[in-house]
């Protein structure tokens, strides 16, 4: 019998490319059929033959109290009646801003935008405008958005030109983004010596989910901060899958280095489409109106989607809510390193907050190569294996997951116990 996932997958593929609308819901990575999913409620999800899965993609991090949270949807409700877009501005907007500035106080001014790949796209150019330069840093492995400067891969060397990772970025485009090796301080200081009074900005994500999850070693975010103030390049922390969750004031207040400027998205959203860049004041007003950094967006600070964002943000001050989620978090994983080493399979975990990492390597990998060098194969058996017990993981061995305040331990509980069996299959492949 055919399953309505299965229908609705070979329907979607005659219409949109790939039958999806972002290429990680393909499941080209791990094989298999898309799950098109109907209802959310707390940690869990529905999907359209009725299968009930315990959801640790949280739609990528911005679910971070849960799946239609009544505060949340009572408030959107009440909001969308009065309409759901002016395309002028709103209290809500400056009630965000402030929000922002509270919990993130290195973002002294914010603007609103739609989404993360708006909010460092924009940010970068006002970095650019700002300091007059052109060349822009980023890190092997993070992912900053779609936007055609970002989507760059390394030269040949240190100071070769950027080459693009995707067919129609021009080649003028890459040629000012270089790339580094994430967690490399001595490449870091190398390219800082032969060139940087010709950087622009550095942009990162300070804690990578993109990669699967990889933390920073501190002495290379130290360096990094050390750099940037010492040459006059823009710091941009792209915080929009760390911001809030791996920490109320970010990965910033996290690890204690200021950055200059900082893009959020993900949970201030609350599930809708929001996104902010923000930072020192002097940076910041080099955008329009008052400065020559052109921006906008009509439905920039959108009242439906900023409301969405506000009462989610209320939700995680609550007293100890971080770290409640980090240790349920750190439960999560220290129950599966420790099933996967009663099966005998090489495997290592680690977490950050509320955002997590599995890798089928012996250690916790510090890098996108030794991200790649994990045992692919093995995740795509475990993957499918969570799959038919209910077990909603990211469908790529390069995906970052996400624990939310929602989760009980008798989810965690069904979660190890499912785990238990994967890895014996594994183990008895």
């Amino acid at each position: 019998m055919t399953s309505a996932n299965q229908t609705l997958f070979e329907k979607s593929q005659q219409l949109i490319p790939g039958g999806v609308n972002s290429p990680v819901r393909a499941f080209r990575s791990v094989g298999g059929t898309p799950i098109f999913f109907k209802k959310g409620l707390g940690s869990k999800l529905w999907d359209v033959d009725g299968k009930e899965y315990i959801d640790y993609i949280n739609s990528w991090g911005p679910m971070i109290v849960g799946h239609a949270h009544p505060d949340v949807i009572s408030a959107v409700q009440a909001v969308a009646a009065n309409s759901l877009s002016f395309g002028a501005p709103t209290g809500l907007e400056l009630e965000m801003a402030a929000l922002i500035n509270k919990l993130v106080p290195s973002m002294e001014q914010v603007r609103l935008v739609s989404s993360g790949t708006e909010a460092t796209m924009s940010a970068i150019r006002v970095a650019r405008g700002f300091t007059g330069r052109n060349k822009l840093v980023k890190f092997e492995g993070c992912y900053h958005g779609h936007s055609d400067a970002l989507l760059v891969k390394a030269g040949s060397g240190l100071l070769t030109f950027g080459e693009p990772s995707s067919a129609g970025v021009p080649a003028e485009v890459a040629a000012h983004t270089l790339t580094l090796e994430y967690n490399n301080t001595q490449q870091l200081k190398e390219l800082f010596a032969k060139a940087g009074d010709e950087i622009a900005c550095v942009i990162i994500e300070p804690v990578v989910g993109n990669m699967n999850l990889v933390v920073p070693h501190t002495e290379f975010l130290q360096t990094l901060r050390e750099l940037c103030t010492q040459h006059g390049a823009v710091l941009i922390f792209d915080e929009v899958m760390t911001g809030f969750r791996v920490h109320l004031g970010g990965a910033q207040a996290l690890y204690g280095i200021k950055p200059d400027m900082t893009t959020l998205g993900k949970v201030i959203g609350g599930g809708l489409p929001v996104g902010a860049f923000g930072g020192r004041k002097d940076i910041m007003q080099c955008l329009a109106p008052l400065g020559a950094v052109y921006q906008a967006g009509t439905l920039s600070g959108n009242p439906v989607a900023v409301t969405a964002g506000l009462e989610t943000l209320k939700l995680i001050q609550a007293p100890d809510f971080h770290a409640k989620l980090a240790a349920k978090t750190k439960k999560l994983i220290d129950g599966l390193v420790a099933a996967a080493k009663e099966a005998g399979v090489v495997f290592s975990a680690q977490s950050v907050g509320g955002m997590f990492g599995l890798y089928f390597s012996e250690q916790c990998p510090s890098s996108f190569a030794e991200v790649m060098q994990t045992n692919k194969e093995n995740f795509n058996q475990f993957f499918h294996s969570m799959l038919d017990a209910g077990i909603y993981l990211g469908p790529s061995a390069f995906e970052a997951g996400f624990v939310s305040a929602a989760h009980t331990d008798d989810d965690i509980a069904f979660t190890l116990a499912a785990a238990k069996k994967a890895f014996l299959a594994i183990a008895n492949r």
